[in-house]
């Protein structure tokens, strides 16, 4: 029939399906926007919920020089806790922690980490005892030892179980403790932690992953 209208020409119906697919772009980019947000302020509430190793601690390094947790802010952490008698796992875990270090830094466009160990047995490490063990593994491993209620205390901290065995004969004993090591972000909050099961590819990788998207919590 005659009466119907005659169809929008081709740039005129071109500009409209651009117009609404922009306005449909801008409202996706706007609520992606939104989400991404709401993401790093749950994150933010969750993280100080968990309240894993937001407490100081006060420490001594192995060259003798007082430590606390504020020394560290600004710098990304790999942590350990651990024993200088400990017969292997504990070498295990820190050959590993060292070997993420190395594939890192090899990056240099990522920024400095900084491993620490800390001991969870200071009936018997002392200083000196800290200073010869951390020379087997990575050159900027720092060591932390203190009283048994500074250790306690830091231990506390991230929830890091530690019970010494019965002694033997010779006085010699193992101490039983959680096995993780601990990624802290710049801010000194916890940000992962990585089991037995993890290469050091595998820890390097996330860590890279955590630095390449890391932005401040906010307040």
């Amino acid at each position: 029939g005659g009466g119907g209208r005659s169809p929008l020409p081709l740039w005129q119906r071109l500009a409209a399906v651009a117009v609404l697919g922009g306005a449909a772009a801008g409202a996706w980019l706007h609520l992606r926007a939104r989400r991404e947000q709401e993401r790093r302020r749950r994150r933010a509430r969750e993280l100080r919920a968990l309240a894993l190793g937001q407490g100081d601690f006060e420490l001594v390094d192995h060259t003798g020089r007082p430590r606390r947790k504020a020394d560290f802010l600004g710098q990304w952490v790999l942590l350990y806790f651990g024993f200088t008698h400990c017969p292997d796992v504990c070498p295990d875990e820190l050959e590993k922690l060292s070997r993420a270090v190395e594939l890192l830094e090899a990056d240099a466009a990522l920024p400095p980490l900084q491993p620490l160990f800390v001991t969870v047995d200071p009936e018997r490490d002392d200083v000196a005892a800290v200073a010869r063990y951390v020379r087997d593994f990575h050159p900027r491993l720092l060591g932390l030892t203190g009283s048994p209620e500074q250790v306690r205390a830091a231990g506390g901290a991230y929830r890091v179980y530690a019970r010494a065995g019965p002694k033997d004969q010779d006085g010699d004993y193992i101490v039983d403790h959680t096995v993780v090591i601990y990624l802290l972000g710049p801010d000194g909050l916890f940000l992962d932690y990585y089991g037995r099961a993890k290469t050091p590819a595998q820890i390097a990788d996330s860590v890279r992953r955590h630095m390449q998207t890391y932005e401040p919590l906010p307040d």
